[in-house]
């Protein structure tokens, strides 16, 4: 879908316990650049699987649900509920 920013968490295939989260426009090429290696935090803990993804319409509103999900309580709400 056009115009629609992700956040999304991903679980490494290898490393089960191994999550990262992160936001883009092309969830596609997006994992595609993680599991060729491109992206130096997720490198070595490929190959990596899309574990959630939410949709925003708003750029803006994606980036600080992102940021609330990298924050202590946010990985501790991730964990609970995804």
């Amino acid at each position: 879908m056009s115009n629609f920013h992700y956040v999304y968490i991903l679980v490494s295939e290898k490393y089960p316990g191994k999550h990262y989260t992160g936001l883009t426009a092309d969830l596609t090429v997006r994992l595609k650049k993680h599991n060729h290696g491109e992206v130096k935090h997720t490198a070595k803990f490929k190959p990596w699987k899309i574990e959630t993804a939410i949709s925003f319409r708003n750029r803006e509103k994606a980036a600080n649900f992102e940021i609330y999900l990298k924050s202590h309580s946010g990985r501790a709400f991730s964990s609970k509920h995804f």
